[in-house]
């Protein structure tokens, strides 16, 4: 069993991914040092409420309201209420690895003691990560500031024993969820239904995990290359390190590195060593040009989300050496809108490029001596083969050109113009999710089709890589002699996608790619 300890400061996206997809094998915990800083935060807040001390948030209303004073024994009800009243998201839930991954960057954010919670809330929050209990929270209604309020509150509000959660994969009222993992209710006190809701969390750790998909899915979408490299005859000329040297972009020449060694020991290149082909189309010849741009920009987003994970977003800030509270705007998510934006944006390049080459194998005057469609000539106008496929490749690779106008552009002003610009970030975080998925079922289809190509190519043989692609398909689908129901198929492939076994098979192979 692994545990992890949150400190505020060094949470890595993969303990995000891990703990999102936790599968009973990995606990969240808290150390001395960091319930101190909890403490000493939290103490501010007592002696601010307790001295009457005008402080936003605390002995305040929220947003507009910021003018209307709070009394110490309103208090509790300005909490409770703040939840209720926020808890107004709209849509298809979150799924569970994506509210695992928001409540594990919230506590994150609150245990950096700035946020003057007390520690029966960070408590009660891991409670629900180690005994697997999620709100129910829909999808929509974030602006991305003041952070992710309605999310957020969604998540609070079963903190408190109201809404709903699911626990053993059941939806049910929140009261009954938390009396079956033996987790009592929390009664919010000052500052705290503030602290839990006015953050990046939602955007952040969907967003993480956005990321990590996304990155699997740039050596997803490089193997698939290799194999279309394979099938289509082409060169891997384009893909020398000295090309790459000279244009030392890291992620072209990670891509490129790649290609090269999944396309090593290969027959089948072997075979077309010097033929007249003087060049190939771009869609095979700049391929590390294309994924590389897409893995560059993926580490940016990486590194701005390494920050927005560690860091305290929610208004206002305690600062309790200092003795002193700031109102300020860590909470927008304009970071996070721009790097969910530039992912979907960037990462809606693998298809495109992916549909290309789609488009070559089952074109007869661009697929270097393969069959038209892909199937074998005596089925041929019986049999539509891998025609179809190819439409679908192209309306997904369309709709993400929607999807990939960006969010980050727009703002709509809202509590009577007090907050006037906001981010729409989980707005961009949500839409990455779309393009994502379509991503992957467009490089299914180019592994579907590629593999298929293969097969043309017996008795030659691909490279050691590309080769455990192909056996790894052929485990799970057969070569396509005629036509036969083809959706199954794409989700056997889309199926391996998610499970990691593609690409484990093929590290096997030739050691871990880049």
């Amino acid at each position: 069993m692994k545990n992890i300890i949150l400190t505020g400061h060094d949470l890595t996206l993969e303990q995000i991914g891990r703990v999102a997809h936790h599968s009973g094998d990995v606990t969240v915990s808290i150390d001395e040092a960091t319930r101190e800083r909890i403490s000493r935060s939290r103490l501010f807040v007592e002696n601010a409420v307790d001295s009457g001390k005008v402080v936003y948030g605390i002995t305040t209303g929220f947003g507009y309201f910021k003018n209307v004073t709070i009394s110490k024994d309103q208090t509790r009800d300005l909490q409770r209420n703040l939840i209720m009243s926020h808890a107004v998201g709209v849509g298809e839930p979150l799924s569970r690895a994506q509210v695992r991954a928001m409540m594990l960057v919230r506590i994150n954010s609150l245990v950096k003691g700035y946020s003057g919670v007390r520690q029966i809330v960070i408590d009660t929050l891991i409670d629900f990560l180690n005994k697997d209990v999620y709100p129910y929270v829909p999808r929509k209604g974030s602006l991305g500031a003041s952070g992710d309020l309605s999310p957020l509150a969604h998540m609070t509000l079963v903190m408190m024993g109201m809404g709903e959660a699911f626990v053993d994969g059941k939806r049910a009222p929140a009261v009954d969820a938390l009396a079956s993992a033996g987790i009592v209710p929390v009664t919010l006190s000052s500052k705290e239904g503030l602290a839990l809701t006015n953050g990046t969390a939602m955007m952040a750790g969907v967003g993480t995990l956005n990321l990590l998909r996304a990155e699997e899915l740039s050596k997803i979408a490089d193997i698939a290359a290799s194999i279309s490299v394979e099938g289509l005859m082409g060169s891997v000329t384009p893909y020398d390190q000295a090309i790459h040297d000279a244009r030392p972009h890291q992620g072209q020449k990670d891509s490129s590195l790649n290609v090269r060694r999944l396309c090593a020991q290969s027959d089948i290149i072997e075979s077309h060593e010097g033929c007249d082909r003087i060049q190939d189309a771009y869609s095979l010849r700049c391929t590390p040009q294309v994924h590389g741009a897409v893995r560059d920009t993926l580490a940016h987003v990486r590194r701005t989300l390494e920050i927005e994970v560690n860091s305290a977003t929610d208004n206002p800030l305690i600062f309790p050496d200092e003795g002193v509270s700031r109102s300020a705007g860590n909470f927008h998510g304009e970071p996070i809108a721009f790097i969910m934006d530039f992912l979907a944006i960037a990462v809606s390049e693998l298809a495109n490029i992916a549909e290309r080459r789609i488009a070559k194998f089952v074109d007869q005057s661009t697929s270097e001596g393969l069959p038209p469609f892909l199937i074998p000539k005596e089925e041929a106008g019986v049999s539509s083969g891998f025609m179809i496929l190819q439409y679908t490749a192209a309306a997904l690779t369309s709709e993400n050109k929607t999807f990939a106008h960006p969010s980050s552009v727009d703002s709509i002003p809202t509590s009577a113009n007090q907050e006037d610009h906001v981010s729409m970030g989980a707005n961009a975080t949500n839409k990455a999710c779309l393009v994502l998925d379509n991503v992957q079922s467009v490089l299914a289809i180019e592994l579907l089709t590629a593999t298929q190509s293969l097969d043309f190519k017996k008795p030659l043989t691909p490279g050691v890589g590309s080769k455990a692609a192909y056996d790894h398909i052929r485990q799970h689908i057969p070569f396509l002699e005629k036509d036969r129901v083809l959706y199954h198929d794409i989700e056997r492939v889309n199926a391996m996608i998610e499970d990691h076994s593609l690409l484990a098979s093929v590290e096997r192979a030739v050691d871990s790619l880049l």
